[in-house]
């Protein structure tokens, strides 16, 4: 299965599929960190590509908040960041995007 505009992602079946126990384990650490990535008008810029690998790096799972002006398609965005970022996209819940790297 894959995000309601298509895009596969962690979890839905898509070709980056973590197995259950993993996406269970990340969204739970996930609870725990706040956003510290936020895209807004910009879109998926280099800059916010290169801040979110540095952050991957490190810490292996980032949460980014989109702000309303991020525009209105959410799946595309996180689908987006998980691409530049050569992440996986474990979860969008809201405005939430949390993407995790092994």
């Amino acid at each position: 299965m894959a995000t309601s505009s298509g895009i596969p992602c962690a979890g839905r079946g898509g070709r980056d599929t973590l197995d259950k126990k993993r996406i269970i384990e990340l969204r739970g650490k996930a609870q725990h960190i706040k956003a510290t990535v936020h895209v807004g008008r910009e879109g998926v810029s280099d800059s916010v590509a290169g801040e979110l690998k540095r952050q991957l790096d490190k810490s292996k799972l980032v949460k980014v908040k989109l702000l309303e002006s991020a525009g209105d398609d959410k799946d595309l965005v996180g689908a987006d960041l998980a691409r530049k970022a050569g992440a996986t996209l474990v979860e969008i819940r809201g405005r939430t995007v949390v993407l995790a790297r092994d």
